[in-house]
């Protein structure tokens, strides 16, 4: 065969391979894009409003989230009536470059803080993006997951499954409930917490998992009740199962574990060191009066 034919034959065999290959694939993963979903519900004038605050540029893929889908990954963790009827929460994620960690600011969120949304997005694998979480009015926030999640998953070609999105959504409302009663900044660090020692010391079992929990909230001066011990016991039991690498979340929790670390130097941190310090001399004294 005459090599001027051999020739040809290879470059279109390369050409038809190039077009049988996802060209978005290629697009998706770029450092820098940004997509943007915006909640079904807006009206013109709302949506022209947060894209102008996100900075969103005219290429920014611009995705809808519905309602219903709202529902579909909140209706088993909180009440209908709480996610309500519309979808307004908005969101832009933009890739950044391997190892940068998540990072999530928000606007206009009053229940889900920045670092419960850092702890969810890790947990359902999202990596090394800058997230902004807005809305026209005041919102709960819980509702702009499913949005990020679906921006993730288009933007990188990658498919997160189904249970380990459901899974993200149960932890970030357990957090927030848990917030409610402690603290947000101390639910947020105790999340992270729990990871960085599963990370560390995979559990094998609920009662590894267990202790694990109560250990985590014992360094940060947090006290459980038995139900909220027992909510953290569930959802952690779910995640072993789902096989999450702890690691990989681990490395993307930078932001977050700025959290525990404040936490621990804030007032209130200090002042359950200070109280652990006088325990522990107090019951030395109590020992030396014991023998002399």
């Amino acid at each position: 065969m005459p090599k001027r034919i051999l020739k040809t034959q290879w470059i279109l065999l390369g050409l038809l391979l190039f077009l049988l290959v996802p060209i978005k694939a290629f697009a998706d993963a770029a450092v820098g894009q940004m997509t943007v979903t915006l909640g079904e519900n807006l009206t013109e004038e709302q949506k022209k409003m947060l894209l102008s605050e996100m900075n969103a540029p005219e290429e920014a893929e611009i995705l809808t989230v519905s309602n219903e889908e709202e529902h579909k990954y909140l209706g088993d963790y909180i009440p209908k009536r709480l996610i309500g009827t519309k979808a307004l929460s908005s969101s832009a994620i933009t890739l950044e470059k391997s190892g940068t960690g998540l990072k999530v600011d928000s606007k206009n969120i009053n229940w889900v803080t920045d670092e419960m949304y850092v702890n969810a997005l890790a947990t359902a694998g999202v990596k090394d993006a800058s997230v902004y979480v807005t809305a026209p009015i005041p919102v709960s926030g819980t509702a702009a997951l499913t949005g990020v999640i679906k921006a993730y998953e288009l933007s990188t070609d990658k498919v997160i499954p189904e249970d380990v999105k459901q899974a993200a959504n149960e932890e970030m409302v357990t957090t927030a409930k848990l917030g409610d009663e402690v603290g947000s900044d101390q639910a947020a660090a105790l999340m992270t917490k729990i990871k960085e020692e599963m990370a560390a010391n995979p559990p094998k079992t609920d009662a590894d998992i267990r202790a694990i929990i109560e250990s985590a909230a014992k360094d940060l001066g947090i006290t459980l009740t038995d139900e909220q011990l027992q909510s953290l016991v569930d959802l952690f039991k779910k995640l072993k199962d789902l096989n999450i690498d702890w690691n990989a979340v681990g490395g993307q929790l930078d932001k977050a574990k700025e959290k525990v670390t404040a936490f621990l130097k804030s007032e209130e941190g200090q002042g359950f060191l200070d109280k652990l310090k006088d325990f522990f001399i107090s019951l030395i004294d109590a020992i030396k009066a014991l023998f002399s």
